[in-house]
């Protein structure tokens, strides 16, 4: 959704918004609105680089900072008034970042802010967004509580998420060269370093706490070494990168304890992850900014950073950091308040939505059909091991017993409960009346983990007594 209205964005007038020639202090204008006079002309990213070239390379970096901040509606926001979000956030917070970084009339540019792929404009600016939404749509229903499951649902599916960024992020930063050098080589190195060593520090934290070697910890990791490096990947050497992963990797996974400490419901740490890890970024960037690498395009010239005794640098860095944090904040908070306002656009979905699945309320589609299969059920009794028996009124949430074995597929068909009613209940409340036993309403992932888990236990209570009575 991010790519396609924000891709449309960005040709309608958020390229110009960003990059126009003519462009203020602060932001850009209209001249390029359409691609209107962008086509083979130097653009302002470098005379070597067209400008068409330019603006559609610009263009991956606008989709994927709007979708990284509607990110923070997970579970419970609703579709069109994140969809309005994207467009007027695009155009009245990432446009003029992008511009005040990036373009030479920017204010941040000409003041000497180093921001080679994107801290501030990207990383900072979509996790202040998310911190937002966040705060606006307020907790999940369930939210610190063992309703809420916080359990990644596939973790292959974050493995390959991972490896797609990893690759894709030298797109980012070796890309911002604008060129085939030693700069955009330089750029590589120090990006896979930083990922790698942010990675590995992730995961020795979680297994100093948890004694396991967490594969998403490790993704996750990888990450924020990925987001600490992307400011610095153009003007710092090859060793720094390993101190941009080890110390994003670190703060970063600190840092998801601040949801927990200011009562936040960042259903995808992403404040955590980009604003912290874009903000550690920014400042190694102040320490580690060196001109000879800046140089090695051939062309670029900087003062440079604490390592050729330029000390200003980090006042810089830091202005560039938190005025880009405060806007976005301050601004996403003001665009989501008058959005929530208009009638038919409240920003959240109904606590009956939210119990039903955003997916099946907002796109009437399943990611996996056993999700369908298992919502709308049935009251009935269901056990493998006694299916005559009907006084259970347990929800259709079918456990198996392990230990017991099927003759046939016939026979295993007819222990599972056909879970498509011919009334199916479509409420939560009817569904909670429907199981007294449990009261339990089987309508979200978390719910169907949390009903199985519990089924479990009374099958090893139950197993625990019979065997103690054949002991007696």
């Amino acid at each position: 959704m991010s790519a396609g209205f924000i891709s449309f964005q960005w040709f309608f007038w958020g390229y110009s918004l960003a990059f126009s020639h003519t462009a203020g202090s602060f932001i850009g204008n209209l001249d390029n609105m359409g691609f209107r006079n962008t086509l083979a002309a130097p653009s302002v990213g470098s005379p070597k680089i067209p400008d068409l070239l330019y603006a559609v390379y610009q263009g991956m970096f606008a989709a994927i900072t709007v979708a990284l901040a509607v990110g923070a509606a997970a579970e419970r926001g609703r579709i069109l008034p994140c969809v309005m979000f994207m467009w007027i956030w695009a155009t009245l917070i990432y446009d003029p970042i992008a511009c005040w970084t990036w373009n030479p009339n920017g204010w941040v540019y000409k003041l000497g802010g180093l921001d080679f792929a994107g801290g501030t404009p990207v990383h900072i600016s979509s996790g202040s967004a998310a911190l937002a939404y966040s705060l606006m749509l307020g907790k999940r229903h369930g939210h610190g509580t063992q309703q809420l499951n916080y359990r990644p649902h596939n973790i292959a599916h974050i493995v390959i998420g991972t490896v797609f960024l990893w690759v894709g992020w030298f797109g980012f930063n070796a890309g911002s060269a604008l060129g085939a050098n030693m700069r955009a080589v330089m750029a590589a190195v120090v990006t896979n370093l930083a990922a790698s060593t942010g990675g590995v520090t992730w995961c020795l934290l979680d297994y100093r706490l948890e004694r396991k070697w967490s594969t998403v910890g490790f993704c996750s990791g990888v990450v924020a070494g990925l987001v600490a490096i992307t400011p610095g990947s153009g003007f710092v050497p090859a060793w720094s990168a390993v101190v941009f992963g080890v110390v994003g990797g670190a703060a970063c996974n600190y840092a998801t304890k601040l949801k927990f400490l200011f009562h936040i419901d960042d259903a995808l740490d992403i404040f955590a992850v980009h604003t912290i890890g874009g903000l550690v970024g920014n400042i190694c960037t102040g320490f580690f900014a060196a001109d000879y690498i800046a140089h090695l395009d051939g062309f670029s010239e900087i003062p440079g950073g604490w390592l050729n005794g330029h000390w200003e640098q980090m006042g810089y860095q830091l202005a560039d950091s938190f005025s880009g944090f405060l806007y976005s904040f301050c601004g996403s908070i003001t665009i989501l308040f008058v959005i929530n306002m208009i009638p038919g656009c409240h920003i959240r979905a109904s606590e009956e939505a939210e119990l039903l699945g955003m997916d099946d309320v907002e796109m009437g589609e399943f990611a996996y059909d056993y999700v369908e299969a298992t919502r709308d059920c049935q009251p009935a009794t269901i056990d493998a091991r006694f299916p005559n028996d009907t006084a259970n009124t347990a929800p259709v949430v079918r456990v198996i017993s392990a230990e017991h074995k099927f003759s046939d597929q016939s026979e295993r068909d007819s222990a599972i409960v056909d879970s498509r009613s011919e009334s199916p209940m479509k409420s939560a409340s009817e569904r909670s009346r429907a199981f007294p036993r449990h009261n339990f309403s089987v309508t979200t992932a978390s719910d169907r983990s949390a009903a199985v888990s519990g089924f479990r236990a009374e099958e090893k209570d139950e197993h625990a007594t019979d065997m103690g009575s054949t002991r007696s």
